[in-house]
């Protein structure tokens, strides 16, 4: 069965996709969400073969309909994608899968083997990392207290600073009351807060990234592009795109940190961002992506792209640590396709910038008890408060508690683990004189002598001289 936060969360994405009937797939497993009713496929002779095969695979099963069976959208940009329509898409499914896509899929086994490649694709919801099942959500920090990691001090230079690309949420009206992000730039959040003035879900999640690089290296120069900024969602078949629209309109830069992705049951990537991965490769840029945080040994996309020979130089995978540095943090992807573990919980960075308090209703409750079944008082569990969706979800009213933010915030997820090694990255180019941000990547693993345990495996942990581990306390 799918984790009640899965649950919660399907609810709200649907509602920022409305156009979009979703299902939970493979089944009610919760490894992904995709939309009802419709495959992907390469443009030209494979969409037609797909096409076929599936309008075939129906007219031999009555209890489906080929006539359905057509073009949903041509691709007109350069992902190179087709979307097929293969079913009635109707009503969203929140559990149990979508018959007609399992179909066509199925229908495509033989001639994927004859081809030597997948042919078919369902088309996926990518989200930021902490969407489809959150690592936590933001707790309101004093603005005495101090950001961990924090601001590491080093000059800016114009000249020679190194150029992160941030594809997330968008900034915060006042986020260059942050000093650390006085030389960020960037893509405004659409909208922050609702009829109401509360914070909306997930509003500060590219500030807060932003804030992380800019702690870590400050001799960057930060580009924030909103191309997540929809509850951070958008569909695999729109994600190549919007990839590709952030690099033209910024640039190729040195690194590009991306919080988001989605697992597909498969170990061969999306063939969705296919073409725009094939380009990463051509390019300097260096890739940092975030592993995920459902706890699972999974590969989640575009991350495990690092475990492929072809992307293995130019992607970088991230997974979170707990606040003492020393084990994974319970809710963080893991498995041989990450390639290193950061800081990724509790970290305390720039939610808003500080010109005004700004309250926001939390969305989920937390639980009792851990539940990826770790033992000590993780963001599970702690600081309790009561959420919205969960509520709902439990058939209850949706009162749910209210705190204020004023600046700063505690924040957990593998999105937060990423920019921090992003940052890593870039203060070594800074540091070694280093133009080349992939043999920055090969220079910091080798040279890296801190290892943490994740899941009984002694794996790399990239730390910041100026983040400070955080004590890990038994439950209450």
């Amino acid at each position: 069965m799918a984790p009640q936060r899965f649950h919660e969360q399907y609810d709200q994405i649907q509602r920022s996709l409305p156009d979009v009937p979703l299902a939970m797939g493979p089944d009610d497993s919760a490894e992904f969400l995709y939309e009802k009713g419709v495959v992907l496929a390469r443009d030209g002779e494979e969409a037609r073969v797909v096409e076929d095969a599936v309008r075939a695979h129906f007219t031999e099963h009555p209890s489906l309909t080929a006539d359905t069976v057509r073009r949903a959208g041509p691709s007109t940009n350069r992902s190179g994608i087709t979307r097929i329509q293969v079913g009635d898409p109707g009503q969203g499914v929140r559990g149990g899968g979508d018959r007609e896509v399992a179909a066509a899929m199925r229908s495509l086994r033989q001639a994927e083997g004859r081809a030597g490649r997948r042919l078919v694709s369902r088309n996926h919801v990518v989200s930021i990392a902490v969407n489809a099942c959150p690592g936590d959500e933001p707790v309101p920090v004093p603005r005495t207290r101090t950001p961990n990691p924090g601001p590491d001090g080093a000059p800016y230079d114009p000249e020679t600073a190194v150029g992160v690309l941030v594809v997330d949420t968008g900034l915060t009206n006042d986020y260059r009351s942050y000093p650390p992000l006085a030389h960020t730039r960037g893509d405004a959040q659409l909208r922050e807060t609702d009829d109401e003035g509360v914070l909306q879900q997930y509003v500060g999640h590219g500030t807060f990234i932003a804030g992380l690089v800019a702690a870590v290296a400050p001799n960057t120069e930060i580009t924030v592009n909103n191309a997540l900024t929809d509850a951070g969602a958008v569909l695999e078949s729109e994600f190549g795109e919007k990839l590709f629209d952030a690099v033209d309109r910024d640039g190729w830069p040195d690194i590009l940190s991306l919080s988001a992705g989605t697992s597909n049951g498969r170990d061969d990537g999306l063939l969705g961002i296919e073409n725009f991965m094939r380009e990463l490769r051509r390019q300097r840029t260096l890739l940092v992506a975030a592993a995920g945080n459902n706890g699972s040994a999974t590969p989640f996309w575009p991350a495990a792209y690092a475990s492929l020979p072809d992307y293995a130089d130019c992607v970088l995978s991230v997974g979170a640590l707990r606040g003492d540095g020393e084990f994974g943090a319970c809710f963080s992807n893991h498995g041989p396709w990450v390639n290193a573990y950061a800081p990724g919980e509790r970290l305390t960075g720039a939610l808003t910038g500080f010109t005004a308090p700004v309250p926001y209703v939390y969305q989920h409750s937390t639980y009792d008890a851990c539940r990826y079944g770790f033992t000590y008082a993780c963001t599970c569990q702690a600081p309790g408060h009561t959420g919205v969706l969960t509520e709902r979800q439990n058939g209850g009213a949706g009162k749910a508690d209210q705190v204020m933010f004023e600046g700063y915030a505690s924040w957990s997820g593998t999105s937060f683990a990423t920019p921090v090694v992003a940052g890593l990255v870039a203060a070594h180019m800074t540091a070694h004189k280093e133009t080349d941000p992939r043999r920055a990547r090969r220079q910091l693993l080798a040279a890296s002598t801190e290892f943490a345990e994740v899941r009984g495996a002694h794996v790399p942990a990239l730390l910041p001289a100026t983040w400070s581990p955080v004590p890990v306390e038994p439950p209450a």
